[in-house]
């Protein structure tokens, strides 16, 4: 099978895209719950008290929270398909990968009260 280039590639590369942004949506509780929530937020930023440079950085935080949290779907699927019985190591990636989601979240959340607190004088 040929490889696919250039226009045909991005093409294909925004169906796969796609197809995961919908089966996230359809089959991960946790990926709903912060992508409703990510999307409140970022609707909310363009009416708060920011420069352009500070907007862009809650947004990126934003998006930060999705990109791990579909990471951490992706190993939770894989380490399924391995093996559905208990294994020290399976549980460990798993464990990694709610960890990182936290830590995305706890970055997230310091950097909105870093930026947003000052300006309402808290």
């Amino acid at each position: 099978m040929q490889k696919k280039t250039g226009i045909t590639r991005l093409l294909y590369a925004a169906k796969h895209s796609s197809n995961g942004f919908i089966s996230a949506l359809n089959s991960e509780a946790a990926f709903r719950q912060e992508f409703i929530a990510v999307s409140v937020l970022a609707i909310l930023s363009f009416w708060l008290p920011v420069t352009a440079l500070e907007q862009v950085l809650l947004l990126s935080t934003l998006v930060m929270v999705l990109i791990v949290e579909l990471i951490n779907s992706a190993i939770e699927c894989l380490a399924d398909q391995i093996s559905s019985e208990w294994h020290l190591l399976i549980k460990k990636a798993k464990d990694y990968g709610s960890l990182a989601v936290l830590l995305t979240l706890l970055i997230s959340a310091s950097i909105w009260l870093t930026i947003l607190l000052p300006k309402f004088n808290f």
